[in-house]
């Protein structure tokens, strides 16, 4: 159904003091007046506002595309917005490779054992254990396409949210979004924030956090490389063969004159002579400044490059080594927490936290990456002197404190960050999502905000998916 903004009062005042009248629509710019140089006035103009599902997801990466299934199979009309050009985010996008914290029911079951089927999941087919695993990232696009053509998800690629807009109540009504086709809106009961910086929140006007502070120190960004070389080389290189592999892989950079930015170079073999590495780190970029994430990309891209071109010379297996394809997206480690109805916290994780409205357990351990070059010399990742246990993730710290009707899912869920440094992990986004989605789901199928719901209600529904979604996963596995 199609409005017009202005007829849903979305525009005046309120929509001027969140930003929705910005920079990038056609109509005349006022040059500014002497008071307020710099700036530039836009005129107002009236954007069609479409209402046609019941929950939409902010991003499509791991956390969103569970988010999207579980809604949709929960009973719901689900719309996704990516800002990259496919699905699956730093799975895709990202060229991660490799999925961590998986062993966990439901979709990362299901997931797990379709690549598997595809031939796509790369680490030992044999293994029924989902914890870890590298897999191909082309067929991880597939899949994901796929499975949203199953469930019959709309979503729009290339597209990011520019605005948020609440009402007198403080409950969201409706996302603007810009893209090729321009600006856009969209209404719904429920929004879930999947961007894993938390761009949604922070434009609803939610509280949130940054590193040990909003200033840094920060954990570092990484991009991924594919590389191509002997394909016995990237064997013996293997990270997921041997245990000293990223140690010996140091030494061998070493032989080619290089110091790499991250000291535990890893790398990932696909076999064929392809491999995916994760070889750099990008130091106190905040991921929230486009100009700061502009130069990390074009930094690490760089010496991707240069490492890849001096290991050449070393001869041998790596006479023929190449640099296949860098991603599209810088891989991110640190992006805001919103505030949520409840915050993880380093408590819970050194005690091994339980809660009754547990959605997830993490068991990763707390991964913190040196903040600074020179720390990374001494010690590329610690813990952080903080021992984990298995810790449960409560639906809680999904529901956004600030502003009703908004979920979080992913890496900007409500944590500190010594939590967020152990939940960040993929297989943990995947199980958030799930969550959220039938949170989203139920919320608006009983026309109550996700906080009201019942837990026994979203709690009979999220065992009803994942159970739906293991019996795919034995089917996969017995095809």
């Amino acid at each position: 159904m199609l409005n017009d903004l202005t007829r849903r009062g979305l525009l005046g005042k309120s929509a001027a003091t969140l930003g929705l009248v910005t920079l990038g629509s056609s109509g005349p710019y006022l040059l500014a007046k002497e008071s307020d140089p710099g700036t530039l006035t836009e005129s107002a103009r009236t954007i069609p506002l479409v209402e046609d599902c019941d929950v939409i997801v902010c991003g499509g990466g791991p956390a969103g595309i569970a988010a999207a299934i579980s809604a949709a199979r929960s009973g719901a009309r689900v719309r996704v917005f990516e800002c990259h050009g496919c699905l699956g985010g730093v799975w895709t996008s990202g060229m991660l490779s490799y999925v961590i914290d998986a062993g966990k029911p439901g979709l990362n079951a299901e997931i797990s054992s379709r690549l598997n089927s595809m031939g796509a999941r790369l680490t030992d087919h044999r293994k029924k254990n989902y914890d870890n695993y590298v897999y191909d990232v082309e067929a991880m696009k597939y899949l994901l396409e796929t499975m949203f053509a199953e469930e019959k998800i709309t979503f729009q690629l290339h597209t990011r949210v520019a605005a948020v807009h609440t009402d007198e109540n403080n409950r969201m009504t409706a996302i603007i979004t810009e893209s090729k086709s321009g600006r856009q809106a969209w209404a719904a009961p429920v929004f879930i924030d999947a961007t894993g910086d938390g761009d949604v929140g922070a434009l609803a006007g939610c509280r949130w956090q940054f590193g040990h502070d909003k200033t840094c120190p920060c954990q570092p960004m990484s991009l991924m490389g594919i590389i191509a070389a002997d394909p016995k080389v990237l064997e013996e290189f293997d990270n997921a063969g041997a245990t000293d592999a990223k140690n010996r892989l140091l030494a061998e950079m070493a032989k080619a004159g290089i110091e790499p930015s991250y000291a535990k170079p890893t790398l990932w073999n696909f076999g064929s002579g392809v491999a995916a590495v994760m070889i750099n780190h990008e130091y106190g970029v905040e991921p929230f400044d486009a100009a700061q994430v502009t130069a990390a990309t074009v930094n690490a891209r760089r010496e991707l490059y240069h490492i890849v071109e001096a290991m050449k010379k070393l001869g041998d297996g790596w006479s023929e080594a190449r640099l296949v394809a860098t991603a599209e997206q810088i891989g991110v480690r640190d992006g805001r927490r919103i505030q949520g109805r409840y915050e993880v916290t380093v408590d819970d994780v050194a005690q091994g936290a339980r809660h009754d409205d547990a959605v997830c357990r993490s068991t990763f351990s707390v991964d913190i990456h040196a903040a600074t070059q020179e720390a990374n010399r001494k010690a590329a990742y610690s813990s952080g002197g903080v021992k984990a246990r298995p810790f449960d993730i409560p639906l809680r710290a999904l529901i956004a404190a600030d502003v009703d009707g908004l979920l979080l899912a992913g890496r900007c869920i409500s944590g500190d960050f010594f939590a967020h440094a152990s939940y960040r992990v993929t297989g943990n986004a995947v199980a958030m999502g799930e969550a959220a989605g039938v949170a989203g789901a139920v919320s608006a199928a009983n026309k109550t905000l996700p906080h009201d719901v019942p837990w026994s209600l979203i709690s009979a529904q999220l065992t009803t998916v994942r159970d739906q979604a293991d019996k795919r996963a034995a089917a996969e596995q017995t095809s």
